[in-house]
């Protein structure tokens, strides 16, 4: 089967396509013939190895040299092409969605415990778009507290994390407020902002208001600036994952300690969450997908193919929601 590949830590030019053993279901996994997946930014920080204090705390995944899994890729929409020993509930043929490891190929063995039901009213492709990022968004907002009649700030909203924390926010009754580039105004406007900052012309951390909750999805800003928003007894939730190349060495893990160590002195209620593959929250996602309460936001669709430009994209261009890849 075709699949992208790494050997060695590096930008998008160390990837490649190449054919590789087809897996084999194990215990407790489905085989999926993938029909589209799409990419995140855990991709290019597992790609580049940053930061680079992650290869030394998360040896599962880094490797010295590389990536302990060639295959990049985590989101995955298709269905069911071969069941493993003690699989039950699935049937071959379902068709599915969810996050695991190495679904930037044809096939993937997933673990059973990630897999969601895909609703007939979502295409492969939107719900490619769904699991890590809409997963994270919501887990952002419930340990952020997020109710009716609070006041929401989500810094990174024209991001996959970003767009749907926009609509679930909303669905929650929240009010709130977007900050994102100048070309994004409109898309998160439609997504239900009802203000949004332009971080072109205006910080947002100087003479501005203050929320019950603020969503840092970048990662860019100093823990003192972010203070200066969140209003007291309001929350900070830190999920930002930084920019390619830009804090190499600690990144947003730098700004997440100095929140864990310095929070409380600042007088901040600081959460960081962890994002995990939740099989039960992806599948209440995608039925409200499914029934129009929110909707994945795909900023390009590219062909297997060409999936070394769809990381790239995301990499060097800052994609407007997300990036999908199409698999035959």
């Amino acid at each position: 089967m075709k699949a992208l590949v790494q050997d060695i830590y590096g930008t998008s030019a160390v990837l490649r396509l190449e054919e590789v053993e087809r897996p084999e279901p194990a215990a407790g996994e489905v085989l999926v013939r993938i029909a589209a997946a799409s990419v995140n930014a855990a991709d290019w920080h597992i790609m580049r190895g940053e930061p680079k204090v992650a290869r030394l705390m998360d040896r599962s995944i880094f490797g010295r040299t590389g990536p302990r899994e060639r295959i990049r890729g985590r989101d995955f929409a298709g269905t069911i092409d071969a069941i493993g020993p003690g699989v039950a509930g699935w049937q071959v043929g379902d068709p599915v969605l969810g996050e695991d490891n190495a679904t930037l190929a044809q096939y993937a063995a997933v673990d059973q415990s990630c897999l969601a039901r895909k609703p007939d009213a979502l295409s492969f492709e939107e719900a490619a778009a769904m699991p890590l990022a809409a997963v994270t968004a919501d887990l952002c907002l419930s340990r952020g507290g997020v109710e009716a009649g609070h006041r929401v700030l989500v810094i990174g909203a024209s991001g996959g994390v970003g767009t749907f924390a926009v609509q679930l926010a909303g669905v929650r009754g929240a009010t709130v407020t977007a900050v994102c580039s100048t070309r994004n105004i409109d898309m998160v406007t439609s997504l239900g902002a009802a203000q949004v900052v332009d971080y072109t012309r205006d910080d947002f951390t100087r003479a501005g208001p203050s929320y019950d909750v603020v969503l840092d999805l970048v990662g860019n800003r100093s823990l003192r600036d972010l203070r200066r928003v969140v209003a007291a007894g309001g929350r900070l939730v830190l999920s930002g994952g930084g920019n390619p190349g830009h804090g190499e060495y600690l990144g947003p893990i730098g700004l997440m300690a100095k929140a864990g160590l310095f929070g409380r002195i600042l007088g901040l209620r600081v959460q960081i969450p962890r994002a995990e593959p939740d099989a039960e929250r992806l599948t209440e996602l995608a039925d409200m997908a499914a029934r129009g309460e929110i909707r994945p936001v795909i900023d390009r669709i590219y062909p297997l193919t060409d999936a070394v430009e769809a990381i790239r994209h995301l990499e060097v261009e800052h994609a407007r929601g997300k990036i999908v890849v199409t698999i035959e």
